[in-house]
């Protein structure tokens, strides 16, 4: 396993880490790498789901008439007493 070397971190980002670390019951080490895998482990998953989700909107919306300047202005005086 490889040794990382962290420079130049605020105090109070190692303050807050420190704090999840002793809620969590792990030592800043783990509590870091926890971190670091769960940041980077989500986003490929993350990411995928959000393109799925965008694509599924997409085509739920195809069928929808373009919201363009009439569109707008018609839903204004439709929406006024």
């Amino acid at each position: 396993m490889a040794t990382l070397t962290l420079k130049n971190v605020p105090e109070e980002l190692v303050l807050r880490l420190k704090e999840e670390a002793r809620q969590n019951r792990r030592s800043l080490n783990q509590e870091t790498l926890a971190r670091l895998e769960g940041s980077l482990g989500r986003r490929p998953r993350d990411v995928e789901r959000t393109i799925a989700a965008l694509r599924r909107l997409h085509a739920d919306m195809a069928d929808l008439p373009p919201v363009d300047d009439e569109f707008i202005d018609r839903a204004k005086r439709e929406g006024r007493p």
